[in-house]
Order: C-alpha cells, then sequence, then structure tokens
C-alpha cells in the first residue's frame, strides 16, 4: 500500500521502504490535511509514472519551499488570509445557493428568510464597491420564478400551504420595491445574460500572505506612512491621510455616519484623536473636540448600561480642555443657536467686530456627564472599594460643573449671543444638587478644590470666590437665583433643596416655614417622579431634623405619611420592593431602577424606623392609658404601623430579649405602659443606630426627659381612678423629676382636660375630682348607641345608592297622599312623639322607610 502523496515525492529514482517510512513520520501534518483518500491500491508501472508529473504539482502545494526554510524554525507555517470581501462574497454565493434550492422544491419560507439574508449582506458589499452581478441575477430570477408561481397558483385547483404562502407574499411585498433599486442593472442582465456575466467590471485583490510571526497590513505604494511599515487603510485600499486641511472632511464623514448600523465608533474615535494631534488652529481643535466627545457618549447604547470608568475619564479630560480652550480663545465660542458650516474646503472667518460662533452645547455635556456618572454609581456594589473609587470622579465633575457656570455667565454677559436664561438655570441646578444633601464641611472642601483649579482671572457673578467658607450664604444665593430666574420645576427643586440642606443642618423653623410657604404638598402630584422623590426626602429630613430638635410630635407627623405606609424604600428611591402578586411590568421595573438614588445619598432607612417608632411609641402610649380609663373617650389613633406592631407582640407568648431597632422599641414601650420608665429608657438607650447621629449623648438626653413625662402622663391616666388626692413630691421622687416640672406637666394636662383635678399649690398636691368619669354601664350604653347610629346611617346610603332614579320604590299601591319619600321618614324620626299619626298608625304618605326593627327600637 502507497499513496500518490510519496510517489510523487520520489518520483526521480525509486525509494526504499524506508525512505517511505521516514519521510511519512516528516510530513504526518501535511498528510492530514490532504482532500484525497490516503490509501490507494498500488497500479500498474504504466499508472505510476502517469501520476509522477500529475503529483509533482501537489507536492509542491504541500511542501513549498520546504528545502529553502530547512534551517527556518518548524513552527512558521504560512497561512492564505483572505480578504473581508472575499468572505462576505463567499457568503453571498452560499445564500444564493440556499434560494436556488428552495426554488427547485418550491420552499418560500426559506426563500423569504434568505433573501431578507441576502439583502442584509448587500449593504457591506455595497459600501465598497458596486453591486455584485451575482446579486443583480439572484433577485432578477427570483422575480421571474415568483411571477411564474403567482400565475401558476390563479390557474391551480390545489392551493399553497398557510407558511408557504406567507413567505410568497412576503417576498412578493419586498422584492419589487427592492429591484427598483437597481433596475437598471437587472435590465442589462435580463437583454443578455451571457454577456452580462461575463464582463469583469470589479477589480481583483491579490490574497495578502501573512505568517505567524509577522503582521499584516494593506498598502498602495512601496512607501509607508509610518517609521514600522504600517500605513491606515480605509475603504477600497486607499491610505487615510490625516493632516490639517482634511480635518473638516474626516469630521463630516464621521457625523453623517452617526446612528447609522455597522458604525465601528472606537475607531471613529480613534480617528478623532489622530485628527486632535494633527489640528493646529483652535477652531480644529474646538470642533474635534466637540464631536470626539459626543461619539464617546454614543458608546453606551440605552439607558440600562452605563458609561465605562475609562471612557468617561476620557471624555471628561476632553471637556475639560475644551473649556481651557475656549477661555483661552475668546473669539470663538460654542453656543447652540449657530448654524453648521458647509464648506470642508476652508475653515470659517468671524465677521469684523463678531465672533466665530460654533455649534455645540456645554450644558448638555455636562448633564451627561453628570448622568453618566450617576448611572455608573448605580451598577456598582455600594459596599466595595469599586465604589469609592468612582466616587472620587466627582470632584473633577464638579470643577467642570462650576467652569461651564463660569463660561456660560460670560456668553449672557454678550447680549449679542442671545444666550438663553434657561441654560443659566439648568447648570446652577446641576450645581445646587450635588451639594444639597452633603454637610457643610465637605462642600467646603469641595468648593476650595475646585477654585483652585479654575484659573484665577476667571469669577462668578452668581457666587463669588470670597463665598467659599460660607457655605449656607452659597445655597441661599444659588437657590435666590434659581427662585427669581426660573420656573416651574427647576424652581420648585431649588425650594425642596434648600429646605433639604436647612433641615440638615438643624434649622427646623427656617425649613418648616419654606415647605409651608412653598404649598408644594397641594401640588407635588403634578410634577414628575423625580421630583416626587425629592419632596419625599426633604419631607423625612424634616421630621428628623424635628426629632433631633426634641419636637416629638413634629417629627412623628411629618414622617407619618412616609414610614406609616411601609413603602419607605420605594418613596425615598432607595430600593425596589418587588412583591409576591404585584402587577408591575418589566417596563415599569426598569424605569423604577433607572430612578434609584446611589448609595452615597441614602437615608438610612433603620434609623428612619427607629425615629418613628419611639415617637409613636412616646404619643401612643399615654393615648391608650387615656382611652382604657376613659371609655367615653373617642379612641383615636395616631399610627396604625405602630399599634400592629405592638398587638402582634402583646400576643406572643414568649418574648425573649430584644435584637433588633423594632424588639427594643416594642419592649420599651411594654415598660412604659407598665410605668417602668427607667427600664423602657434603658431599652431605648441599647439601640446603636443612635450613633449615627452627631450627637447621640445629646438625643438619649432629650430621649430620657420625654419618657419621664411620658411616663408620668401615663401613670396618670391609668390609675387617676383610684386616687382621691395625690402629693406632687412623691410623683417628682417615683419620675426622678423636680416638683417645678411635675406641676407644669399636671397644669398643661388640666388646661387641656385631659385630667379631671385640680392642683393644690399650697399643699402641693392634686385634688381628683369624682363623679365626673362614667360608670360601666354607661359607657356601654353608649357605646351601643354611637354603634346603632352608625348602622342606621349606613342603611340609610344604601338605601340612597339603589333608589337612585327610583323614587317611587317604596311607595305601596293602596298609600294615599301621593309621594311617600324619605324626606316623610326624617320627618318622623325628628319628631318623635308625633310621629305615629293622628290615628296612631303609620304616617300619610306611603309606607316610608324608618330604620326597620333596630330604627324602633332606638326611637322607643
Amino acid at each position: 500500500m502507497s499513496s500518490r502523496f510519496f510517489h510523487a515525492a520520489d518520483s526521480s529514482d525509486e525509494s526504499s521502504s524506508s525512505d517511505e517510512e521516514e519521510l511519512y513520520s516528516e510530513d504526518d501534518e501535511v498528510e492530514k490535511q490532504d482532500e484525497e483518500p490516503s490509501e490507494e491500491e498500488e497500479g500498474s508501472d504504466e499508472e505510476e509514472s502517469d501520476s509522477d508529473a500529475e503529483n509533482e504539482g501537489g507536492l509542491n502545494r504541500f511542501l513549498k519551499d520546504q528545502a529553502s526554510e530547512a534551517s527556518s524554525d518548524d513552527e512558521e507555517k504560512v497561512t492564505v488570509v483572505k480578504s473581508a470581501k472575499d468572505k462576505r462574497l463567499e457568503e453571498l454565493e452560499g445564500t444564493v445557493r440556499l434560494i436556488e434550492n428552495a426554488e427547485k422544491i418550491n420552499d418560500w419560507a426559506v426563500i423569504s428568510s434568505e433573501f431578507d439574508k441576502l439583502n442584509r449582506q448587500i449593504i457591506k458589499l455595497m459600501q465598497s464597491g458596486p453591486t455584485p452581478k451575482l446579486y443583480v441575477k439572484a433577485i432578477a430570477d427570483l422575480e421571474d420564478f415568483m411571477n411564474e408561481t403567482i400565475a401558476k397558483q390563479k390557474v391551480s385547483t390545489k392551493k399553497m400551504n398557510a407558511t408557504n404562502a406567507r413567505g410568497l407574499n412576503a417576498v412578493k411585498q419586498r422584492i419589487r420595491k427592492n429591484n427598483k433599486d437597481h433596475a437598471k442593472d437587472i435590465e442589462q442582465y435580463r437583454e443578455n445574460e451571457e454577456a452580462y456575466m461575463k464582463a469583469d467590471i470589479e477589480e481583483e485583490q491579490m490574497p495578502v500572505v501573512r505568517t505567524k510571526r509577522t503582521h499584516t497590513a494593506v498598502a498602495t505604494g512601496d512607501d509607508f506612512d509610518d517609521d514600522e511599515g504600517f500605513a491606515t487603510v480605509g475603504r477600497g485600499g486607499k491610505t487615510l491621510q490625516y493632516t490639517p486641511e482634511s480635518i473638516l472632511k474626516h469630521l463630516r464623514s464621521i457625523v453623517e455616519s452617526r446612528g447609522k448600523k455597522n458604525t465601528d465608533r472606537l475607531e471613529q474615535i480613534r480617528v478623532m484623536e489622530r485628527l486632535l494631534d494633527v489640528a493646529t488652529t483652535p477652531y480644529q481643535k474646538i470642533r474635534v473636540m466637540l464631536t470626539l466627545i459626543s461619539t464617546r457618549f454614543d458608546l453606551t447604547s440605552g439607558s440600562a448600561s452605563s458609561m465605562s470608568q475609562e471612557q468617561w475619564k476620557l471624555a471628561e479630560h476632553e471637556f475639560g480642555s475644551l473649556l481651557h480652550q475656549l477661555e483661552t480663545e475668546r473669539s470663538i465660542v460654542v453656543v447652540e443657536n449657530a448654524e453648521e458650516w458647509e464648506d470642508d474646503e476652508k475653515p470659517p472667518q468671524a465677521a469684523p467686530g463678531e465672533k466665530l460662533r460654533v455649534p455645540g452645547s456645554i450644558v448638555s455635556f455636562i448633564e451627561r456627564l453628570d448622568d453618566e456618572l450617576t448611572r455608573s454609581l448605580q451598577h456598582i456594589d455600594p459596599h466595595t472599594a469599586e465604589y469609592i473609587e468612582r466616587l472620587t470622579d466627582e470632584g473633577a465633575l464638579y470643577t467642570n460643573v462650576v467652569r461651564g457656570l463660569l463660561y456660560i455667565e460670560g456668553l449672557k454677559k454678550d447680549s449679542k449671543l442671545e444666550t438663553p436664561q434657561e441654560s443659566i438655570n439648568r447648570i446652577v441646578m446641576r450645581r445646587l444638587e450635588h451639594i444639597y444633601f452633603k454637610p457643610s464641611q465637605v462642600v467646603t472642601i469641595l468648593e476650595e478644590n475646585t477654585w483652585k483649579v479654575v484659573p484665577s482671572k476667571l469669577d462668578s457673578s452668581i457666587t463669588p470666590r470670597g463665598q467659599v467658607s460660607d457655605i449656607g450664604a452659597l445655597v441661599q444665593t444659588l437657590c435666590t437665583y434659581l427662585f427669581q430666574h426660573s420656573e416651574g420645576i427647576i424652581r420648585a427643586r431649588a425650594m425642596l433643596c434648600q429646605v433639604y440642606f436647612l433641615a440638615l443642618h438643624d434649622q427646623y423653623y427656617r425649613a418648616r416655614d419654606m415647605m409651608l410657604m412653598s404649598h408644594l404638598q397641594e401640588t407635588i402630584s403634578n410634577f414628575d417622579i423625580s421630583t416626587q422623590i425629592l419632596f419625599n426626602r426633604t419631607l423625612v429630613q424634616v421630621g428628623l431634623c424635628a426629632f433631633r430638635a426634641g419636637l416629638i410630635y413634629e417629627a412623628q407627623n411629618t414622617l407619618q405619611e412616609i414610614c406609616g405606609s411601609g413603602r419607605q424604600k420605594e418613596l425615598l428611591a432607595q430600593g425596589v420592593m418587588i412583591q409576591r402578586y404585584s402587577q408591575v411590568s418589566p417596563e415599569q421595573e426598569r424605569l423604577e431602577r433607572q430612578r434609584q438614588l446611589p448609595f452615597h445619598m441614602h437615608i438610612n432607612l433603620e434609623l428612619l424606623e427607629c425615629v418613628y417608632l419611639t415617637c409613636s411609641m412616646l404619643l401612643e402610649i399615654p393615648l391608650l392609658a387615656q382611652t382604657g380609663s376613659s371609655p367615653d373617650i373617642k379612641k383615636r389613633v395616631i399610627s396604625k404601623t405602630y399599634r400592629r406592631m405592638l398587638e402582634y407582640h402583646e400576643r406572643q407568648i414568649f418574648t425573649g430579649p430584644p435584637e433588633n431597632t423594632r424588639d427594643h422599641v416594642m419592649q420599651a414601650s411594654k415598660a412604659l405602659a407598665a410605668g417602668e420608665w427607667k427600664k423602657s429608657s434603658d431599652f431605648i438607650h441599647l439601640i446603636k443606630i443612635w450613633d449615627l447621629m452627631s450627637e447621640p449623648e445629646k438625643i438619649k438626653g432629650m430621649l430620657s426627659e420625654h419618657i419621664q413625662e411620658e411616663g408620668l402622663r401615663t401613670y396618670l391616666f391609668t390609675y387617676a381612678p383610684y386616687y382621691d388626692t395625690l402629693s406632687v413630691s412623691t410623683l417628682a421622687s417615683m419620675f426622678d423629676m423636680s416638683d417645678r416640672k411635675v406641676a407644669a406637666v399636671i397644669s398643661k394636662m388640666i388646661s387641656h382636660e385631659e385630667l379631671a383635678a385640680a392642683l393644690d399649690q399650697v399643699n402641693s398636691a392634686i385634688i381628683f375630682r369624682k363623679g365626673v368619669e362614667l360608670s360601666r354601664l354607661q359607657s356601654l350604653a353608649l357605646t351601643l348607641s354611637d354603634k346603632a347610629s352608625s348602622l342606621i346611617e349606613s342603611n340609610e346610603r344604601t338605601l340612597e345608592q339603589r333608589t337612585q332614579g327610583t323614587a317611587n320604590a317604596f311607595e305601596r299601591s293602596g298609600a294615599q297622599g301621593g309621594r311617600g319619600g324619605r324626606g316623610g321618614g326624617r320627618g318622623v324620626r325628628g319628631q318623635r312623639s308625633d310621629g305615629r299619626g293622628a290615628q296612631g298608625g303609620r304616617p300619610r304618605g306611603g309606607g316610608q322607610f324608618t330604620g326597620g326593627a333596630l330604627g324602633g327600637a332606638v326611637k322607643v
């Protein structure tokens, strides 16, 4: 057994079997690639002599230059690389073959899908040259075949199946519109098919040969542009040259390709970086940087993904360079209302006495940089070092915001430029949103670092350099400017930012007054969702400020709307709560996640819950004691959330030591209700979340005082029916309070009619009045009366709903006096002595509804 390959290898002389084995071992890999069978029966001597010359080419093909490269490394193999155009042509041929095969079996579903694929492939081929003739032939033949099929279907009794019919209709709708674009080529093809296909109008390109150790480049000449022997090649094999004169042409081609499919934006960015290096004039540099920054933003597709940190930093650096160029070259301005320059051969020239206007938007760049940083922080785990590192970029962004504001202020001073006021308002709002939620110490450092970078010759007319030390005045200035020059959403957001800042810095009464005077609580539902989130955050911050000031009732009342709903995360945009049976669509959930705030802007939800429950405890426990001792007082609920938690805690058979904030507050409530104010105070002090506040010891002292006072009120409400007189000094010793403080609390309770007693200041004692409280039977009778009245009212409301439009529904057939109606019924109940009529029977006017048996029982 031997192969043609080995016969061709030693055609010059006869080789021994050992020589063949040696050759086989050396060329094992080459033989595996051979398409011919590796084994063949040995033929006659005549067949061997005929095949020697035939297989000589096979040897040269597989063992090319083996003798000349014997000294080189064995790893250096030669591969043939096809151009992208050749590969696309092969794909096109494969698609055409699939269409032809489908035509043979009349499979229009395959034809439709492959026709769409064919049109997608031809787009790339037409970008680098004329329309391939193979494509023209394919669409022309397909149209003819489609017409034949339609004609056959008209006379055929057998209908086409549904899948084929849909495919045929789809091809019918698309092919005629598609062939109109190639009507001239199709006409030439149909005139003479053979001549059209033989004509070769395309230039054949030689395949590029490369080795594994060398790089491949396509060049049109012998000389290369760079020292390494490589040149940048564009479409058609032409070498691209970047010169100052060609910058505007390159920029126009890049701008025109924005938004199109199959556009390599990274390649465009590399081209513009080269253009920026060769730019010589300020106008060229500004134009290139404006386009370059916009293209970097285009890399982010959709709102779900964020811009990479590397690209963001490059965009931020280029934006800083753009501002520096504009600050240096005052004769060129970037404004939104400028006209596009159409002539790419020569740069524009400014008219005498005017500035050269370049179309662009500095404010939009700032907003996009800010939004991309926020989106990036949303996607990073806040508990990692990466988040802290990414947060450091905010300083550079804030510097560019301030520099952008200074530049827009300068444009505003020139009345000829007609800079809109809205641009300054937007950028001032962005600056305010970066500082309103931060402590003044942090903002001071941020401002100082910013003004160090800003050139000393630049200053702001809105916020001069001298206001760096006084952050309160800075926030006041920015907000006042927006109050005067803006309206709508920006004005409302500025108001909320100032209220938030005042509440954060413990100026409760100013924050409260501004919040009430703004009347935003009445119109906030008309604003967008982001403004509603800011309103909720401001409301919570005002409540926390009231708590730090010791105003328990105000704090609980302010936090009630947010914390009482159980949806704090959603309302503050600090998380998405996915419920089991929620009707939230994926699109709504995606929008909800986009609105989430970065972690460094969050308000601690555990601290918020602790403050809310503590305030509710201090208000609810005395109220429960008051309603328990006086049943005649209508039951009032301050916090349903707290009551629900307290009832659940009381139902527990065994209660262990408190583990979380909620357990501490519940056990403190239980101790306070039992009169053990010291134990209650200890439970509250054990909560570790108080350490997150600025002055935890002061907060704990304030809470102890309130617990003592509310413990005294609870004791008096609970045990007042059992005392005739009670010494003030005894109460002072029980609750570790001064006599003066105890007397003040009791006087307040007496004045508010919460306690039926009198204060004997001579003997320093409380004298309780007896007989004022109702007995147990009287209380139950009043309760029954209230329930019966409410039942009658609900019955009447039900009757009104059911008899609407049928006024005579309850009129009896034998009644006299026209309409009965419910008016007479009310008259009967109003005059109980005369309501039964002159004859002691039913009053005239028909059968009136009077509440039934229960109504009669109550009247009697």
